[in-house]
């Protein structure tokens, strides 16, 4: 076992401490805090040096709900190196009993076991070798069943930690969370030659808790001299300081816009500033230009990775600090983690956020079950509104455009409201489809469909363009919330099946009701009509199939017209006369005779469930829909 891409940074949630109780069948016992073995830690370092972090250090910093502690042989002071991940096609370093320490590969590294479940008979295997690594802990996922006898027994005699995470959280978001966490931990304390520059700038920053954005910013306008912004890359505003007075209008319009106005940001992109700002790794000057002050900004980076950037501007009519360049240099370096750690943790919120929703729709959760967060009101009527990629174009094909889209859609349905005291829409993706629940007032039944349709008019305006929304039932409460989701799946497959799937559309159960009941119809008659192999429908379909005839496509061009052979034919593109003999051979051939009301009936029920299964369709929805973003576990 080699560590893949190692890390100076890792961070955890907090952690189950090892002296809590376990919470399982076959979990190891509770691990004494800080005893260490004789000889203490094997990653330590030596006296007088500056050391890592350690690894209860790097589990504070990550916050609470990401990791749990199952052991830790050495306690929560062993020290912590970096993070890597654990690949088992790697061959595994066997290291000699009397090898130096430091020569082992994994020597104070946490590594994800990406995969890994604790369940799994590999998981004992897996730990053995990340101890013959060095290893200052392992993590891996941990889903319905406790961890092994086995892999506790394992963990009793090795020196490496054992953590889990739990189902909630993304290895992706894991590892940025890590790796902001040890990033941040270990400059505390340690000399940096950005902040030797800005006097005082170290001592501030330091005290500034890992996330704490608000903090990060007012101690920043101190060292700067002036207001400061952070921003997200879509100029957004994630914090700024507190203003005693004299911010100019610019700034009070992007603190209650919560982002920076359009003109300015149309005003920005035009002079070229934005590329300059995301292009330059130093601190960008924009002059005071008539009320509004002078600006320094500057992008914070990983590398080529913008996470966001900081703004200070001159307040109280004052100018900025004379080291208010060197300072904002330094913070943009210190705000790194801060910023990772922002973003892993937003999108870890909005994951559970999402999977909360999902359980409410598809009602896997229970009403009296659901997250308190997601804010739903039984005393209230919801609409679920899905929205899909029309078969067959570009959106369809294009996944990663079309749910930039989606994210555009949902950034605008937030927005929107079907009445004054109606809260936001909710939304999830999943299998390719939008979900967005949506406040129903029953005085006002066209608010939703209004919603929809301005959703559609955005979407024909950002590649690729076309999409399919539709207007579940309005249903009272969360527990209707599935009922109006399944109606919204139906309108769905409506929109799908008809003769121009590829156009924008928008509609709601009533405006398809005979075609949605006519596929609830053919749902339920398709296990009977499998069953049923061997009917003069089946026969016909079966001679197409093998000698290309075309006795389904005439006989459903003739049903379609009403028996109306002139209007079929010309249909088919054929002469009457070709029409009349293919249907007598129908009759003769397979014993279909098209007289009779009821072998009509079956017919036009055996040739749509052809059609259907031609097309690869059939019940869809949540949960059933091809192309689910998978997700690594």
């Amino acid at each position: 076992m080699r560590p893949r891409q190692p890390s100076p940074e890792p961070s955890a949630g907090t952690p189950r401490r090892p002296d809590s109780p376990e919470p399982a069948e076959h979990a190891a016992p509770p691990t004494p805090v800080p005893s260490p073995e004789p000889g203490g830690p094997r990653h330590a370092t030596g006296p007088g040096e500056p050391g890592p972090p350690t690894l209860g250090r790097v589990l504070d910093l990550v916050g609470g709900g990401v990791l749990d502690v199952v052991r830790a042989p050495h306690g929560l002071g062993t020290p912590v190196r970096g993070v890597a991940l654990y690949d088992a096609g790697e061959p595994t370093w066997e290291a000699a009993p009397d090898a130096a320490s430091a020569a082992l590969p994994a020597r104070g590294l946490l590594l994800l076991a990406v995969g890994v479940d604790v369940a799994e008979a590999a998981a004992p295997d897996v730990l053995l070798a990340a101890d013959r690594a060095g290893a200052a802990a392992v993590v891996m996922r941990r889903g319905a069943l406790p961890p092994t006898r086995a892999l506790t027994e394992t963990a009793r005699g090795v020196g490496t930690a054992l953590l889990t995470r739990g189902p909630g959280t993304d290895w992706t978001e894991l590892l940025a969370l890590l790796r902001a966490g040890v990033s941040y931990a270990d400059q505390v304390g340690r000399d940096d030659p950005e902040t030797a520059e800005a006097p005082g700038a170290r001592q501030g920053l330091e005290h500034v808790r890992l996330g704490d954005l608000p903090a990060l910013a007012n101690v920043l306008a101190d060292l700067v001299g002036g207001a400061i912004t952070i921003e997200d890359t879509r100029s957004r505003v994630l914090a700024y300081s507190r203003t005693d007075s004299g911010a100019d209008p610019l700034r009070q319009l992007t603190i209650l816009g919560q982002r920076v106005p359009e003109w300015r940001v149309a005003q920005l992109r035009e002079s070229g500033f934005f590329r300059e700002l995301w292009t330059s790794y130093d601190v960008v000057h924009r002059p005071a230009d008539g009320e509004f002050a002078e600006r320094l900004a500057v992008a914070v980076r990983v590398g080529d990775d913008v996470l966001g950037s900081l703004w200070a501007a001159a307040a109280d009519g004052r100018p900025l600090a004379e080291g208010a360049r060197a300072a904002l240099r330094a913070a943009a370096r210190a705000a790194v983690p801060h910023l990772i750690q922002h973003r892993a943790h937003t999108r870890l919120s909005a994951r559970r956020h999402e999977e909360a929703l999902l359980g409410v729709l598809t009602g896997r959760t229970a009403t009296a079950d659901r997250d308190p967060a997601l804010g739903l009101d039984d005393a209230r009527h919801y609409a679920v509104l899905a929205v899909a990629a029309p078969p067959g174009t570009e959106a369809a094909a294009d996944g990663t455009a079309w749910h930039r889209l989606l994210d555009v859609l949902a950034l605008q349905a937030a927005a929107l409201r079907t009445s004054a005291d109606a809260g936001p829409a909710l939304s999830a993706q999943t299998g390719g489809r939008m979900y967005l629940v949506v406040p129903a007032d029953p005085e006002r039944p066209r608010a939703v469909a209004a919603i929809a349709r301005e959703l559609a008019a955005t979407a024909r305006t950002v590649p690729p363009g076309a999409v399919h929304v539709a207007v579940g039932r309005a249903e009272t409460g969360a527990a209707g919330l599935a009922a109006s989701r399944a109606s919204a799946d139906l309108v769905l497959r409506v929109l799908a099946e008809r003769s121009d799937p590829a156009a924008s559309a928008v509609a709601g159960q009533d405006d398809v009701a005979v075609e949605a009941a006519l596929l609830q119809v053919l749902d339920r008659v398709e296990p009977v009509w499998r069953e049923t192999a061997d009917g003069p429908v089946h026969r016909m379909l079966a001679h197409d199939a093998e000698h290309g005839t075309a006795f389904g496509t005439t006989l459903s061009a003739y049903l379609a017209a009403f028996g109306d052979v002139g209007t079929a034919a010309a249909a088919l593109t054929v002469h009457p006369n070709t029409l009349r003999y293919r249907l007598r051979r129908i009759r003769d051939l397979f014993g279909l005779d098209l007289s009779d009301p009821a072998a009509r009936l079956l017919a036009d029920i055996g040739l749509r469930l052809a059609a259907r299964d031609a097309a690869g369709g059939g019940p869809g929805g949540l949960g059933n829909s091809p192309g689910n973003r998978d997700r690594p576990t």
